[in-house]
């Protein structure tokens, strides 16, 4: 367990990290211009191999340290508030480290999405000096399985070294939806974050192009049970998932391209995860005429979009700026 010292520790850097976000907050409703969230790729390579995730390869070499910081360099410069590092598994990439530094350098907060496998109190430590703000570890099911290995059984202790040595804010995100066996795990996976003073979420798997999959009933009813824990643990925008467990569509203006930016190893800039080569940009070449025009371009995939950093950052600016699909085809055609 920690020592009083990580928990007094702890509960400044998280008040710390809270101030910073509101004032984030009141900067994101005060402009458009820039990015509230990006996803950026260090490394598209992943010690594992779950049959859902189309986000990883087994050969690719990671990106050089020296354009990892000219892409997080021209993040800060578009004003991006919050750089989220994914992958392939990031903590592959031997100069992860230097990585967060550089994006808290640049006043952002730094984000990591891991499989977990990879750490060990060492690695934690070294999490912690680099200024990492807050961790995620999606968790699939209690005993590994043939579609997924990010598992209970698997990861529990390293769970437990998380919560001894970790300085950063932990989420546990736990799943339903295709291609998950036992729902029923999702319940097991968040009661045990919370027991270890975790926040606990979950998602519904999208589909291969990051599509609806609507929920049978008992994945429904874990779904609502989840969301209950959910409350008396981490407030999160996720309404628009509601819809999605019945089977319907959502109404909104997805700012995917202005709003969250996803920049693939390769250094493009692209909707999301699951639309990769739209508008597929440079980020060298970014500007704010592209923050602009993909701000009003409305996404033909969205009605049916489960990509829960979308809706969540794209909540800002549901009020305002409606998007226009004539707008949007001429802007599409530019780009071409």
């Amino acid at each position: 367990m920690p020592t009083t010292l990580t928990r007094l520790r702890r509960r400044a850097k998280a008040l710390h990290r809270n101030l910073r976000g509101a004032s984030m907050a009141v900067r994101a409703l005060a402009s458009t211009d820039h990015p509230l969230l990006a996803h950026i790729i260090p490394m598209r390579r992943c010690n594992l191999a779950c049959t859902y995730c189309n986000e990883f390869d087994d050969f690719s070499k990671p990106v050089p340290i020296e354009e990892m910081y000219r892409r997080i360099d021209k993040l800060g410069a578009l004003g991006t508030a919050v750089v989220t590092i994914s992958g392939g598994e990031p903590l592959m990439h031997p100069e992860l480290d230097d990585v967060i530094r550089r994006i808290r350098s640049n006043g952002m907060i730094a984000g990591l999405i891991t499989n977990g496998y990879l750490l060990v109190a060492e690695r934690i430590q070294r999490l912690n000096r680099a200024g990492l703000e807050w961790l995620q570890i999606s968790i699939d099911n209690v005993n590994p399985d043939e579609v997924s290995k990010k598992s209970l059984k698997v990861l529990d202790r390293k769970l437990e070294l998380l919560a001894e040595h970790a300085d950063f804010h932990v989420n546990i995100n736990s799943v339903v939806g295709s291609g998950i066996s036992h729902p029923q795990d999702a319940l097991v996976i968040g009661k045990r974050a919370i027991a270890l003073g975790f926040t606990s979420t979950i998602g519904i798997i999208h589909d291969g192009s990051g599509q609806l999959q609507p929920l049978g009933e008992e994945e429904r009813r874990i779904y609502h049970e989840m969301q209950a824990l959910e409350k008396s643990s981490f407030t999160r925008i996720n309404a628009f998932q509601d819809n999605i467990a019945k089977g319907k569509s959502n109404d909104w203006r997805c700012r995917a391209g202005a709003r969250y930016l996803y920049i693939c190893e390769n250094g493009l800039v692209h909707y999301c995860s699951q639309q990769r080569g739209y508008p597929g940009v440079p980020l060298e070449t970014y500007s704010r005429d592209d923050l602009r025009r993909e701000f009003v371009t409305e996404k033909s995939c969205a009605p049916h979009c489960t990509v829960s950093c979308v809706h969540q950052v794209s909540i800002f600016d549901s009020w305002r700026a409606p998007q226009n699909p004539a707008e949007a085809a001429g802007a599409l055609v530019q780009i071409k």
